[in-house]
């Protein structure tokens, strides 16, 4: 089996992108991947107040491949609560953060509140990881200090300059993740597993944007143990996702 824990499904006309659940659904066949986790490119609260009824029945129309998580603003600490739960009252399987895009840092009150209900949910945060302001790992390694109880997911392990660091960071921390979608180094997701453990790696594509066949292949290609292999690719996302049975 496999599963890529990072796409986007949005139709936000005001940012151009225009992608629609069966844009991914297609380069998933393409790639021969069976299931994706989906995500908006906007927040909530925000510029579309449906984003969440939106990604929710993207899955619905693909209920055998596609998954949703919600991707949240934690500036606005009030509506988290209401939000998290009517999420899990709608079958979302986890959190997207992006720290630049909110401007929340991932040590700061707001986040950490939202952290500290996802661990009680026992849903998966998955953060931007990168170059960007606000999304180092060395800024999520304190969220991931502050609540420890919380499944943290690098997404793009640290980006184009921040791998080693997010190595790093993870081998200091148990509840942090690292999914490799759009990081050009394939040869540190081999580090990575042999550093931190293949049961703490993640394979992500963030497609369309990137093409999931291309980001897969940097996994297949490493020449991994097959049980490494197999719980990057899927097992680890299904541990995370609570869907082991699948």
């Amino acid at each position: 089996m496999l599963l890529d824990f990072h796409t986007h499904v949005d139709e936000a006309e005001a940012f151009g992108w225009i992608d629609p659940p069966e844009k991914i659904v297609g380069l998933l066949d393409e790639a021969g991947i069976d299931m994706a986790v989906i995500m908006t490119y906007t927040d909530l609260p925000g510029l579309n107040p449906d984003a969440l009824d939106y990604i929710v029945a993207c899955a619905a129309a693909f209920p055998d491949r596609l998954i949703p998580f919600v991707r949240l603003n934690p500036n606005y600490p009030a509506d988290m609560p209401g939000l998290v739960e009517r999420s899990i009252e709608l079958g979302v399987k986890g959190i997207k953060l992006h720290p630049t895009t909110t401007l929340a840092h991932p040590a700061g009150d707001a986040t950490v509140a939202l952290l500290r209900l996802a661990a009680a949910a026992d849903l998966p945060v998955l953060f931007h990881c990168g170059d960007d302001p606000y999304t180092t790992p060395q800024s999520l390694g304190l969220a991931a200090e502050l609540v420890p109880d919380a499944a943290i997911v690098f997404g793009h392990m640290g980006g184009y300059f921040h791998v080693l660091d997010a190595i790093e960071v993870a081998k200091r921390h148990d509840n942090v993740y690292l999914e490799t979608s759009a990081m050009p180094y394939p040869e540190l997701i081999r580090r990575a597993v042999g550093e931190v453990g293949a049961h703490r790696v993640v394979f992500g594509s963030d497609g369309p944007g990137c093409n999931p066949r291309l980001e897969l292949q940097k996994v297949q290609g490493l020449g991994l143990a097959a049980e490494d292999e197999a719980a990057v690719v899927a097992g680890n996302a299904l541990r995370l996702l609570g869907m082991e049975e699948r």
